[in-house]
């Protein structure tokens, strides 16, 4: 078989990796890019083969990163099957439509922009149609099930942890009477995650292709996250702010309701104050995506499905409130009272989220917390790293917000725990390729694989494409290189780059009060600023 990466190769969004045997060709998820203009921009790109002939998709899960270019892929001649778990293909059947919607509105907003300059307007990445429409072709199957696809191919889904729904995917092929076994770790959760259960062990592989999103790192094992949580909030309720918190609509907004919920049963003064105060979920999708979990009991842990059989309903607490209209999500930013507020998305690239940012994030007394991770490039991100002043609706927003992230809630095994899921393989794979990371983690998370398991490891370009069989590995010279509109887009990266230096510098001379730098030093610096000027003006010759 063959198998080419066109997405999550040496970065975290775009998941999606092309697979060609004797008899079949099919990919393993069909994600979005998200974070930098030019990640964003790979969404437009041609895909790399004859999209009629693809004969299934395999989807790990769905988040957008994992499954938003499926109705991209069907309005340009897809017609198999999407083949996932129950859960995940009726949490796709409200969040695709939700993209659909969004690449509808941020394409009506370019368009305005467009026309004022004279330019012909485009078309959206696909509509909130082409996202119901591409419904049709999903198909449920359940955990723990071998498939037979056809006579080459076998698969078997199991609990990845990581969302509800979410997959691991065994793949068994046979190629000129012999078998290679590939698994694709999808993205893997976190050990005593919230309502899920912990992602299965699998017990060998001839191949593994594993996410790395926290392949370097470990996360904060605060003693109780929730506890600390708690505090967060009472603390910002006590300076009469708002607390905000940018949450995934599905995983991460249903995990912090239900730690919420256990906390009732234990009657504090922190408790009072919280449940004192309105929570609110500010987003309609989070409202379809928790009857989603009400109706998947299936996949909660046992903990999760004893509060449920005593008759409690573990996504649901007093003073739990949900918008629905964009009215009613504009009057929460007009309310005089503190108060809670979970809103979608979590990296604060789209949706409600991005207003609610706006209205506090030049407040001192209000609390941004993050219980996701943040891919480079995104909002989200920026705000992590410090940054002081953001643009949001084409306005200047200062940060005097207090920034917190509680990384005990995220969906993402640490690299601990990877690599004790890895450990548990009785075989071993022969070689690891490691997808979904940024660069610097992929590479730690490689030598740490190497170090311990003395198992070699492969990292990806996007593009790059290999031909495995039951022995080894046989790397090709064969690579899909970005066209010359992409090469131009990294261009606008690059500027987009210096921009943003440009006006973390300005922020930092209007702070500038004291004076502090001599006028000498602001000479040079002025002399500076002349000569890039100058390069940037020839450069646009």
């Amino acid at each position: 078989m063959k198998i080419t990466f066109l997405g999550a190769a040496k970065t975290v969004t775009g998941s999606c990796f092309f697979v060609e045997t004797a008899s079949s060709k099919f990919l393993v998820d069909c994600g979005m890019f998200q974070g930098y203009s030019k990640d964003n921009s790979l969404n437009e790109e041609e895909f790399p083969f004859n999209v009629s002939e693809l004969d299934y998709i395999f989807l790990t899960h769905a988040h957008i990163d994992h499954s938003g270019r499926i109705p991209r892929i069907y309005i340009k001649g897809f017609k198999g099957e999407v083949i996932a778990t129950k859960a995940t293909v009726e949490l796709c059947a409200i969040m695709l439509p939700d993209s659909g919607h969004i690449q509808e509105y941020e394409n009506e907003w370019t368009n305005r922009k467009r026309i004022r300059a004279g330019k012909p307007p485009v078309e959206p990445l696909y509509t909130y149609q082409d996202a119901v429409d591409s419904l049709q072709l999903f198909r449920k199957v359940s955990y723990g099930e071998i498939l037979k696809i056809n006579d080459e191919i076998r698969v078997r889904f199991n609990d990845a942890g990581h969302i509800l729904g979410s997959a691991i995917i065994e793949m068994w092929i046979t190629e000129k009477g012999e078998e290679t076994k590939i698994v694709f770790s999808g993205d893997l959760g976190n050990r005593d995650i919230p309502i899920l259960k912990d992602p299965s062990i699998i017990e060998s592989a001839d191949y593994l292709v594993i996410e790395s999103t926290y392949g370097n790192r470990l996360h904060n094992q605060r003693a109780d996250k929730a506890e600390y949580f708690l505090d967060l909030i009472n603390n910002t309720i006590e300076k009469g702010g708002n607390v905000v918190i940018p949450s995934f609509a599905v995983g991460r907004t249903q995990e912090l309701i239900y730690e919420l919920n256990k906390k009732k049963e234990v009657c504090d003064e922190k408790l009072k104050k919280l449940f004192a105060t309105p929570v609110y979920i500010d987003s309609p999708m989070a409202i379809s995506a928790t009857e989603v979990f009400r109706n998947n009991l299936d996949c909660y842990d046992d903990e999760a499905r004893e509060y449920v059989e005593n008759g409690d309903n573990p996504l649901d607490f007093p003073g739990l409130k949900f918008t629905r209209t964009a009215d009613e999500s504009k009057a929460l930013n007009e309310r005089k009272d503190s108060s809670i507020i979970i809103s979608a998305s979590g990296m604060c690239e789209a949706g409600r989220i991005r207003h609610h940012l706006k209205h506090n994030l030049w407040r001192k007394d209000s609390t941004i917390i993050f219980v996701g991770y943040q891919a480079e490039g995104t909002l989200g991100r920026r705000l992590l790293d410090g940054a002081k002043k953001v643009r949001l609706f084409g306005e200047e927003i200062s940060v005097e917000a207090r920034i917190e992230m509680i990384e005990g809630f995220s969906g993402h095994a640490d690299k601990q725990g990877l690599l004790s899921w890895i450990e548990r393989f009785s075989k071993k794979p022969k070689k690891i390729f490691i997808v979904h990371g940024e660069e610097d983690s992929m590479t730690e998370f490689s030598e740490e694989i190497y170090r311990r398991f003395n198992i070699e490891t492969i990292i990806p370009f996007k593009g790059e494409s290999f031909i495995l069989n039951a022995y080894n590995v046989i790397e090709t010279d064969e690579i899909i290189r970005p066209d010359n509109s992409f090469k131009r887009l990294q261009v606008v990266e690059k500027l987009e780059n210096i921009k943003e230096e440009v006006d973390e510098l300005t922020y930092i001379l209007k702070s500038d009060l004291k004076q502090d730098k001599t006028d000498l030093e602001i000479d040079e610096l002025l002399t500076r600023l002349k000569n890039i000027e100058k390069s940037i003006l020839e450069a646009l010759k």
